[in-house]
């Protein structure tokens, strides 16, 4: 490991002294980022205005914890416990179980647990990788959808989905970090993604799609349609091949 003992910040005080800022030491921190797992020495020294500071594993900045392995179980633990004190909180004052209705109840969510259980997503949605962090946020997010629905403790998470037509917290972080990716990416038209369409754009289920199939230097394209007739191989379906104007299979 490097040896970082006595590091002056030598860069940013030249920076600050050009631009006639000075750095308050006593709000600076230090931390390490590693994610070795070999055992070394670990501590750090660095001066800041001729004072060393004090060294962290964990920091929150602009609203995220951070620590010292990018880990993230900081964050989504205090969110996820945020969210639920929240909860009790309301529950308590203002009886949701029985004197709210679902529309103010479903207010209270898109407008206080949702941005909790959201923010800054596209940081941290890596970490949802992990079992133990996405049961975190599936249980906050039961709570809430309980209340709304009056149901017993016993249902189903998807079937609460269903009864609130709440979309489930870890599709609703991927749609989070998705929007933000497409925000970074603005000049790139080659980015896929779905937005809402008004009832009166949406195709009618009649009208088939047509498939175009490139093989060797001949295109042909399928057009397969269904009436639903069930038989014992499964629900049955028919296919035409069209090679220019002539039919090739039916």
């Amino acid at each position: 490991m490097e040896n970082y003992t006595n590091v002056e910040l030598s860069k940013i005080k030249g920076w600050a002294k050009n631009n006639k800022i000075k750095f308050n030491d006593t709000k600076s921190k230090a931390m390490l980022v590693s994610r070795r797992k070999r055992k070394e020495d670990k501590n750090i020294t660095v001066y800041l205005n001729n004072k060393p500071l004090e060294q962290f594993t964990q920091m929150k900045y602009l609203g995220i914890i951070l620590d010292h392995k990018f880990r993230f179980i900081e964050h989504i633990t205090y969110g996820a416990e945020k969210s639920a004190k929240l909860i009790h909180s309301l529950s308590k004052a203002a009886k949701l179980t029985c004197g709210i209705k679902y529309e103010a109840i479903v207010i209270i969510y898109k407008g206080a647990i949702l941005p909790l259980l959201t923010y800054a997503a596209p940081v941290w949605i890596e970490a949802m990788n992990f079992e133990h962090n996405r049961q975190k946020y599936i249980r906050v997010q039961r709570l809430i959808k309980n209340r709304m629905a009056k149901a017993l403790r016993t249902t189903s998470s998807e079937a609460l989905c269903m009864f609130t037509e709440i979309t489930p917290i870890l599709i609703k972080q991927e749609q989070e970090t998705a929007q933000y990716k497409i925000k970074q990416n603005s000049g790139n038209s080659e980015i896929e993604r779905d937005c809402d369409v008004e009832i009166q754009n949406w195709p009618h289920p009649a009208e088939f799609r047509t498939i175009h199939e490139v093989v060797g230097n001949e295109e042909t394209s399928i057009q397969v349609y269904t009436d639903g007739s069930k038989q014992e191989q499964g629900v049955g379906f028919g296919a035409v091949i069209f090679n220019g104007s002539e039919i090739i299979a039916k």
